[in-house]
């Protein structure tokens, strides 16, 4: 029995690990970079290049409970030291499993290679135009007005249409994807242990995509749609149009909440950081570096998960087959053994392009690129159209006080709301 005085608090649950997960990081690594939970039979990664052996290693590793998290129960008792087979063969009963974080060699490179083209460095910046004018149409308003609450009035919609614009979804139904999202529970709901991640608005958006793809492959036009409804597997082969519908989806919900939340993320350290604010303003080239340090400090994913297909080892610890791994980016993103000073904010740090929250290796997260960019650009329009931006401090309260609401999620790392003073420019 776990003396109560010394007992480890439980990621998934404990609402003081939502509040302050890096404290809570820091406890687990001063354990070890390695560590078995004592309350679940789960082990979390919290060192720098055990993370990364980890995130690279498909061959022992499985993606098959990313969405539904490590605290979920395996629908299987593993057998041996190789449990490939059971996890082939129990997948279906694995929530979120049909998405594409989720999937394993040699399905997830053939499905990636259908999104690749969305993200390719032509298209993205071919839409920065659009991305930079929405903006603009979000913003001015808000400025006129004096203040926003930026991440359900700027943030989510500004994200939502971006999404909407790289995928072709005609304007008349980009609301109602909005309306769906907003309803929706964040991903890994701590307030559901028996439902931690939910999918009605991906459903909902599916059954839009369903009559896309089909229309589409009857009569293709020059629309983006158009081209990924008739897209190819590497081998020439034609994907199910199901697929399809899932990739397109997946995409639609896992480009909300991480983007959306790093702008909020990013917004409390332009506030809070003494004197960043004018530098920003000063030298907008410095945003894209700003940017990754608050990555690697803030990140909008906390963890990613794995399951061990076969007995390994991750640098001195042994994983068993079947053990569930919770994989924290957070904290491979503070590890002092890799980052000098780790919880400072440096704007100017060595190699800060090496952090992990993006993930690393086959499933690094392939929306990267486009959520650079429109936090880079969301940002360059908040800059130009005020003179200062801060806090309601009726909402929040004062510097060194601040009063800040988080997602329930063991997933995601973001504010539910944060309420902005504009000062015009």
């Amino acid at each position: 029995m776990t003396d109560q005085a010394t007992a480890e608090r439980d990621y998934f649950s404990d609402p003081s690990v939502l509040k302050d997960p890096y404290d809570y990081f820091e406890e687990m690594f001063s354990k070890g970079p390695v560590h078995q939970l004592q309350s679940r039979d789960i082990v979390m990664v919290t060192g720098y290049d055990e993370a990364l052996e980890v995130l690279r290693n498909t061959q022992d590793f499985s993606s098959a409970i990313c969405v539904v998290g490590a605290a979920y129960p395996l629908p299987f008792e593993p057998r041996g030291d190789d449990v490939s087979e059971q996890i082939k063969a129990h997948r279906h009963e694995i929530p979120g499993s049909d998405l594409l974080v989720t999937y394993d060699q040699p399905q997830h490179p053939a499905s990636r290679s259908l999104l690749n083209r969305l993200f390719a460095p032509s298209r993205l910046k071919a839409m920065e135009g659009y991305m930079s004018g929405l903006a603009d149409k979000l913003l001015q308003d808000a400025v006129a007005r004096g203040g926003c609450e930026l991440v359900k009035e700027i943030a989510v919609p500004y994200v939502t249409y971006v999404v909407a614009d790289l995928l072709g979804v005609p304007a008349a139904d980009r609301d109602l994807f909005r309306a769906a999202l907003d309803q929706s529970a964040p991903p890994g709901n701590m307030n559901d242990s028996e439902k931690p991640t939910e999918f009605s608005a991906l459903e909902y958006m599916a059954g839009f995509f369903v009559r896309y793809v089909h229309e589409r492959r009857a009569a293709p036009g020059n629309d983006v749609l158009s081209e990924f409804a008739t897209a190819k597997y590497p081998d020439g082969s034609t994907p199910d149009a199901m697929e399809l519908v899932r990739l397109s989806t997946f995409l639609f919900g896992a480009g909300q909440d991480t983007t959306a939340k790093l702008l909020g993320n990013s917004m409390r350290y332009i506030i809070d950081t003494p004197g960043l604010q004018q530098q920003l303003r000063t030298n907008r080239a410095l945003i894209p570096a700003f940017i990754e340090e608050v990555l690697r400090l803030e990140g909008s994913s906390k963890v990613t998960f794995r399951v061990a297909r076969k007995k390994t080892r991750v640098l001195d610890t042994e994983i068993p087959a079947g053990k569930r791994v919770v994989v924290a980016l957070a904290a491979a993103n503070r590890d002092p053994r890799r980052w000098e000073e780790p919880k400072a904010f440096k704007l100017d740090r060595p190699k800060i392009r090496e952090h992990l929250a993006f993930g690393r290796g086959a499933h690094t997260c392939i929306g990267a690129p486009l959520a650079r960019a429109e936090v880079r650009i969301m940002l360059d329009r908040l800059l130009e159209h005020t003179s200062d931006i801060g806090f309601s401090e009726a909402y929040h309260g004062k510097p060194g006080n601040r009063r800040l609401d988080y997602e329930p999620s063991f997933i995601i790392r973001g504010l539910a709301q944060l309420h902005l003073e504009l000062k015009a420019a």
